[in-house]
């Protein structure tokens, strides 16, 4: 071996298209873009949502209705869930941050617990809100409900 036979190794050299390099190369003339229309002519981009001139979906679909900018949305945790994390963990007190902690939640959600299942013990539980039957479900099991802001 020497150095006149050195090759670069199979595959690791791409031939790329070398355009608008004259009508030798075959690619040249229209370098590869075709005659006429936006796509054929430099600074040419897309826009979001363009469809060739065609009415765009987005204007299209009906829109209808009302969106509440202050409307306030809470991550629904069921008391099942909550049951499943105590027997886990074998816990004695549920906290926003221990919800966090297990990605129950995410740091900046507010939490609503819900009633689904049911509760075998008597546990605090913090949380931003609760339903009527959630609530009466863990005072019912020796447990308290505390509300966070």
């Amino acid at each position: 071996m020497n150095l006149s036979s050195l090759k670069p190794a199979k595959g690791s050299i791409k031939q790329r298209k070398r355009v608008g390099r004259g009508e030798g190369s075959g690619h040249g003339g229209t370098s590869t873009r075709g005659h006429k229309g936006a796509k054929s002519r430099s600074g040419y981009k897309r826009k979001i949502g363009f469809e060739g001139g065609q009415m765009p979906l987005q204007r299209r679909v009906p829109k209808f209705g009302f969106t509440n900018p202050n409307r306030v949305a809470y991550k629904g945790i069921n008391l099942d869930t909550l049951q499943e994390l105590i027997d886990r963990k074998s816990l004695s007190e549920i906290s926003h941050e221990l919800l966090v902690e297990n990605g129950l939640a995410q740091k900046k959600d507010l939490i609503k617990v819900l009633g689904r299942g049911e509760l075998k013990s008597g546990i605090k539980i913090s949380a931003h809100k609760f339903s009527a039957t959630a609530q009466a479900a863990i005072e019912a099991a020796g447990g308290s409900t505390e509300n966070i802001q």
